[in-house]
């Protein structure tokens, strides 16, 4: 190995880029595992092309990864990228925006030949690997495809198995550039094809083949580092949203004391949580994939019934289907946890971009009033926290419960550290036992003093009621048309909600003074940006506040008095004003929308002009 100085760097933003077919999301992955075990705090952003198998070669079958990684705290995956890994044209043409100017790109040359150029739609003539249109950058100009198909040529592969392990040797580059091991990828790669091992050598070859030309030809001056980031103490692993989301719901069950059923229909970007789940049968989760949205739902609502910790997923289209069925677990008053993984609408509208456009939908979306909490993970590894809270406010509260988590959150990947059993909040659940009767007749509306019924399960002897979509008579729960009786009971579902607010924390600032010129207010998946924006604000001298919500509703209950400590409030949201909104209407508070409504996660960048241009008006 050369003895060229390492050069120590603070953080590193990497963007990799190719065809969907050229193993991105798998190279980024392993990078990323790679840098979590050196202890490294980090943060990722997969960017996937929105068709399965676009044309090879179009700007429209680009694929990227790009992961922010430090040795002090990450929040973002990254405004502009430090190093750009490009396996073709489109891939540079799709992406030279995000790098910095200076920045480094590593192009695959056999990617710029006159075909690539075509697809990608360069003029004819024009190869920017090869004129001086980059001259603001870095370049290193690699022939990766030829070079693995020579280390590969005595493997027995046939040239497009050979071309497969390319992203490989890209790897092997890039670990030999930030002073990472090998060794946790070659473990995966023996495991992932212990039952092909002639393809996991190929691809460790390349891998190593990679690290040793990046050495012997001293790609870059010198080498880098980023040293481990101080992290509380314990045992952490890397881990994605939609992971995240299926510990939580797992972790849940197993604190309630019941089986955790899911039922979903495939979407994107929440169909790894049913992937998660089912390799988890030993926790007594039980996984449907049904044959539609509504059947899923619909199956949920009976598991509920049944006893189970009942959950459902989706993303906006398929959320708006099983409309019907959440309304009538509402009126059922039952325990259901309904999982939105947000993406870009309307309708079909960019399915593999985030977007935090469906608060209103799980707020208001279902027919009649029909209220219900709705709780959002700010992070990956929040996911977590944020979905067992989901189950416990749906448990101990007999209601179905909204989780809101987005496409940047399912797919981003951060540290998480393992938590304990005995960390977690006890979820009390409240059956109905034989002896709850009046005179020996069942009542499955009496309440207790927060308005929550008791949850009678069937085959309960003496527990038998009526239930359906139709109005119930208070208390007695028997079919009711009469118009007093029905106002009386929205009024009551109404304020059992508004009574979850007596049991959720008051909210606090993430930072920030108690009092002053601006408060940012946001939710969900901007909170790394937004802190990200005020921490560097408060090193040049301005110091805002910040507070980011969990619970959208009911709110907590001092968020009225808090907003109203400052002179304006911020509202920074990935789509056309929806948070905003609730808090104009329920606090009469002028408060200020900042929208982004790209399929992109704001910049750090872009939050910090936003404010600065409040604090000079």
């Amino acid at each position: 190995m050369s003895k060229e100085k390492i050069q120590f760097k603070t953080n590193v933003v990497i963007r990799f880029a190719g065809d969907s077919g050229d193993g991105i999301q798998l190279t980024g992955t392993q990078f990323t595992t790679s840098t979590a075990l050196a202890g490294n705090d980090l943060a990722t952003y997969p960017d996937y092309p929105a068709e399965i198998r676009a044309p090879a070669g179009t700007i429209a079958g680009v694929s990227g990864f790009q992961l922010h990684f430090g040795s002090d705290e990450v929040h973002t995956s990254g405004d502009y990228c430090d190093v750009l890994v490009v396996m073709n044209a489109a891939a540079l043409k799709a992406n030279l925006n995000h790098l910095k100017k200076g920045g480094i790109i590593i192009a695959n040359e056999d990617g710029f030949d006159e075909k690539n150029l075509r697809l990608a739609k360069y003029p004819d003539g024009v190869n920017p690997i090869q004129d001086d249109s980059l001259e603001e950058y870095q370049v290193h100009i690699v022939p990766v495809t030829k070079l693995t198909r020579e280390c590969l040529k005595d493997s027995g592969l046939g040239v497009r198995d050979m071309d497969r392990s390319k992203n490989m040797f890209v790897l092997g580059l890039l670990y030999y550039m930030y002073n990472r091991s090998m060794d946790p990828t070659i473990t995966f790669l023996e495991s992932k094809f212990a039952k092909k091992p002639e393809v996991g050598e190929a691809n460790i070859k390349a891998m190593k083949a990679g690290y040793s030309f990046a050495d012997t030809t001293e790609i870059q001056n010198g080498r880098f580092e980023v040293k481990a980031a101080p992290m509380e103490k314990g045992t952490y692993r890397s881990i994605m949203g939609n992971q995240a989301t299926a510990f939580g719901l797992i972790a849940a069950g197993c604190r309630a004391n019941l089986p955790v059923y899911y039922a979903t229909y495939p979407i994107t970007p929440a169909s790894d949580i049913l992937h998660e789940l089912s390799r988890h049968k030993n926790f007594g989760v039980v996984t449907v994939q049904a044959e539609d949205e509504i059947s899923a739902v619909a199956s949920a609502i009976g598991a509920s019934f049944g006893g189970s910790l009942a959950v459902t997923a989706s993303a906006g289209p398929g959320i708006s289907l099983k409309t019907e069925a959440i309304s009538l677990a509402t009126i059922y008053e039952i325990p259901l946890v309904v999982c939105d993984i947000q993406r870009a609408g309307p309708s079909t509208g960019l399915p593999t971009k985030m977007e935090q456009a469906d608060l209103m939908q799980a707020i208001y979306g279902r027919p009649g009033e029909a209220p219900l909490p709705v709780v959002a993970a700010t992070s990956p590894a929040d996911c977590f926290d944020a979905v067992f809270e989901a189950c416990r406010i749906a448990l101990e509260f007999m209601t179905p419960v909204f989780f809101l988590s987005d496409g940047y959150l399912a797919n981003g990947a951060e540290p998480w550290r393992f938590p304990s059993m005995a960390d977690l909040r006890e979820i009390k659940v409240g059956f109905a036992n034989e002896g709850d009767t009046d005179d020996g007749v069942y009542l499955p509306y009496k309440r207790d003093e927060r308005l929550v019924r008791k949850w009678a399960l069937p085959g309960t002897p003496g527990l038998e009621h009526r239930i359906g979509g139709l109005e119930k008579e208070d208390v007695t729960g028997n079919v009711s048309y009469d118009p007093e009786n029905h106002e009386k009971m929205v009024k009551i579902r109404q304020q059992k909600v508004n009574n979850i607010a007596d049991h959720i924390p008051l909210q606090e600032l993430d930072s920030g003074p108690e009092k002053g010129e601006l408060l940012v207010v946001g939710w969900g998946s901007t909170y790394g940006t937004i802190k990200a924006a005020l921490k560097q604000l408060r090193a040049e001298g301005v110091d805002v506040a910040h507070a980011h919500l969990r619970y959208l509703n009911p709110f907590p209950r001092n968020l009225g008095e808090l907003i109203k400590n400052y002179d304006q409030v911020l509202v920074p949201e990935i789509n056309n004003g929806q948070l905003v909104r609730l808090i104009r209407d329920q606090f009469l508070y002028p408060a200020i929308p900042y929208n982004k409504i790209k399929g992109q996660p704001f910049a750090v960048a872009e939050i910090k002009n936003k404010v600065w241009e409040l604090l000079k008006k």
